[in-house]
This record gives C-alpha cells, sequence and structure tokens, in this order.
C-alpha cells in the first residue's frame, strides 16, 4: 500500500493506492500539477490567464486538458440554467481572493457562454474574459490523477484535494464531513465506492471578514454578489469535476431536486451548521 501527499492546487493533494506502484503514483502527481500549470488562476502564466488575456481577440490553439474542462464548465452552465458560470473571475479578483494579473475596469466582460470552439482545441470569445476555473479544475485534476493510475495498472484507491475525492476499485472508502461549526470533528456519512464527492464551505475562514467564493452570477447589488452560508454543500458524483461544479450549484439555488443533478446522476447533500 502507498500513500503519499503533495502541495498542489492550493491544498493537499493525497494519493493512496493499495498496490505498490510508485511510478503510478509519480504520475498521478504529475497530472495533478499539469491541470495546476494550465489552469491555475495565480499563476499570471498558465494557459488560463492567456485566455482571458488574448481569446477575445485572436483565436487560440490551447491543450487538450483545458478544451475539456472549459467544454464541461459549459455544459454545467447550459444544464444549471446559467448558475453555474466560470466567467466570474473578476468579482474574485474585486474582492480580494484572486490576483489582479491585468486590467479589467475598461472591459464589457462575457462569460463561459461567450467561448466558442474553432475545432477541438482551437477556442476565441465574442467578448473579453476574466473566467476562473477554479470551481471545477480541482474536481477535474482528481479525475485525470485517477485516469492516471488506472492505466498504469493500479486497481484500487483514492485522489483526494482538499475535500475534492474520488474513490475506485473494488473497496469501498467511508466518507466523512468537517462539522460547519466545529471544522476538527468529523460527521461519518457512510460509504463511497468507484465514485466522487466534492464538499464546499468556509471551514477555516474569518467568516466575519472573508468573502465568499461562490458567487451568485445573476446579482446586481453587491451585497448579493457573495453567497454567505454556515453550512457546508456536498455533492456525489461518477466523476469528481461533476462533483465539484455542482456544489456551486446547490449552494446557489438551494434545490436538492435541481435538473441539474438527475441530468449528471448526481446527489446533493447539506449539512447545517
Amino acid at each position: 500500500m502507498i500513500k503519499r501527499c503533495q502541495a498542489l492546487l492550493g491544498t493537499f493533494v493525497e494519493i493512496s493506492t493499495e498496490q505498490d506502484n510508485h511510478q503510478a503514483v509519480n504520475k498521478a502527481f504529475s497530472a495533478v500539477k499539469l491541470v495546476q500549470d494550465l489552469m491555475g488562476f495565480h499563476n499570471p502564466l498558465s494557459e488560463l490567464n492567456q485566455i482571458n488575456r488574448w481569446a477575445h481577440q485572436v483565436s487560440l490553439e490551447i491543450h487538450p486538458w483545458s478544451a475539456e474542462v472549459l467544454s464541461i464548465a459549459q455544459e454545467m452552465h447550459r444544464q444549471s440554467d446559467g448558475l453555474f458560470n466560470c466567467g466570474i473571475g473578476h468579482r474574485l479578483v474585486s474582492a480580494g481572493l484572486l490576483p489582479r494579473h491585468i486590467d479589467l475596469s475598461r472591459h464589457q466582460l462575457g462569460g463561459i457562454e461567450d467561448v466558442h470552439f474553432r475545432h477541438t482545441q482551437l477556442i476565441h470569445s465574442s467578448k473579453p474574459l476574466c473566467l476562473d476555473l477554479g470551481g471545477i479544475a480541482k474536481g477535474f485534476a482528481v479525475d485525470k490523477a485517477v485516469e492516471s493510475l488506472i492505466s498504469n495498472g493500479v486497481e484500487s484507491g483514492y485522489v483526494n484535494a482538499g475535500g475534492d475525492l474520488r474513490v475506485f476499485g473494488k473497496s469501498p472508502r467511508s466518507i466523512q464531513i468537517r462539522k460547519p461549526s466545529l471544522p476538527s470533528q468529523l460527521i461519518d456519512i457512510g460509504s463511497l465506492q468507484n465514485g466522487a464527492i466534492a464538499t464546499s464551505g468556509l471551514y477555516f475562514a474569518n467568516r466575519d471578514q472573508q468573502q465568499s467564493h461562490i458567487i451568485n452570477p445573476f446579482a446586481q447589488d453587491e451585497s448579493e454578489i457573495h453567497i454567505n452560508f454556515s453550512g457546508c454543500y456536498s455533492v456525489i458524483a461518477k466523476e469528481c469535476a461533476h462533483a465539484d461544479a455542482l456544489t456551486k450549484v446547490l449552494a446557489l439555488s438551494g434545490e436538492y431536486d435541481h435538473p441539474c443533478f438527475n441530468y449528471f446522476c448526481a446527489q446533493a447533500i447539506r449539512i447545517s451548521a
């Protein structure tokens, strides 16, 4: 058995396998790092920030994984009736939650719906963008790490990136969620086999000072832009990218039976403070 942890994606990524295959684990961590390098907002040289700078001016050839995430994000946007929208990066920049790489004040910004595919990996935007993939890329990185492990002969294990967890193989794993009011305590919610779960919450933030990272894309009033919550939102799905993105749909809609969950074969869970 192998269990290793690395600091990636702004959190700690833990990979555990039942087989002693160190090479496979190394390749899985490399997959996570590639997602970070491609889609990290904090890195001004990332492909995401190149898209934000240039996609409204020229067509860009992008990495297949970036294209895949943008496609998933667009499908999530359609199925959620716009609740999930990666085009809210400027709101997080204004709140001091993301770095200010470019001057956005003179632009009328678009959203994920304004990204158009010329072909599989060639994109262009009809409006200037400030995309932030933080609401989906972490789950996508977990999926890619799991795919890497399986393709390199690992039969069973899990990948956990700061609460975005995917389990694969014959062995189920017990699942705990941090108690919102006391993050040091865990709530046992059962076990998971061949599936993923993602959780969004403000566990260790100063709730009186730090604004929420979940943004209401339809809000006009500044006081309504950041969704403040005292509980936590979890979603179980087959793939972690879907679970990760759907936690935002759950937090924004407050609907456990939103059609989006049925479409992505997902289950919503909310734990109150």
